[in-house]
Order: C-alpha cells, then structure tokens, then sequence
C-alpha cells in the first residue's frame, strides 16, 4: 500500500511537468512547422517564376527570396529539442538527435544558398536565377532525404 501511495504522490507531483514537457515538444514542432511553411511559400512563388508560370518580375521575386533568406536565419534548431520527434504532427526522423552536427551542417548549407539567391535576386539573368533556386532546392532536399519521413 505505501509502495503504491508512493507511486502516487510521485505521478501527481511530477505530472505537471511531463505535461509542460509535452506541451514544449508541441510548441516546438508547430514553430518549425511554421518555418518551413514559410520556406515552402517562398519557394513555391519563385518556383512559378522560375519555371515561366508566372511572369519574371525581379521585384517579387526578390521580396520572395529575401523573405526565404530571413526565414532560414532564425533559430530552426531551437524548434527540435531532443525528443520531439514523437507524435503525429511531426515528419522529423530521429536520426535528427542521433547525427546532429550533419543537421546543423545542412541548415547550414541552406541558409548559404539562401543568401546567395537572395543577393543575385534582383537579377534579370534567369539563367543565373534558376542556378540560385536550384541550389536552394537542392538544399532543402539533401536535409529532407536524410532527416524527414
């Protein structure tokens, strides 16, 4: 009977704090959720320009790229903390945790390349502007194969 009082007084003390915990982890995941719908937004308009859907218009499409540049600058590893890769709402791969300097190095990469899109954006060059987007496409890609479900 003590042993399982014990049990008890022990779940109700700590409940608040795996809940809080939890709650974190959904946190987490919607802020980097969020982020990466901003960078799919981005790239999806600049896409339509890129493959002549959308008529080139260098001011859109720069606004479009700085906007990309600025989202890949926030702090994305803050919205995966350890563990959070649990749950329906989120497509992340544990293999985030267990090979994270590679994580790192492919945010990285992806904001260098959206730098570099966003600086040759106001390009009439589409040749040079279809290389930028490629390299950030390319990016995205290379983190979601090894990181996403």
């Amino acid at each position: 009977m003590r042993k399982l009082l014990f049990t008890l007084v022990i779940g109700f003390l700590y409940a608040p704090l795996w809940a809080h915990e939890e709650e974190g982890f959904e946190r987490a995941i919607e802020y980097r959720t969020g982020v990466m719908e901003v960078f799919a937004w981005n790239m999806h308009q600049m896409g339509q320009m890129i493959k002549g859907k959308q008529n080139h218009d260098p001011a859109r499409f720069s606004a479009w790229a700085r906007d990309l540049n600025a989202a890949s600058q926030l702090d994305l590893l803050a919205g995966f903390p350890e563990d959070s890769d649990a749950g329906d709402d989120t497509d992340a791969r544990a293999e985030i945790w267990l090979d994270w300097e590679n994580f790192v190095a492919k945010l990285d990469a992806l904001r260098k390349a959206t730098d570099k899109l966003a600086k040759i954006s106001n390009s009439a060059d589409m040749n040079e502007l279809k290389t930028g987007f490629q390299a950030v496409g390319k990016a995205c890609k290379s983190c979601h194969k090894a990181f996403r479900e």
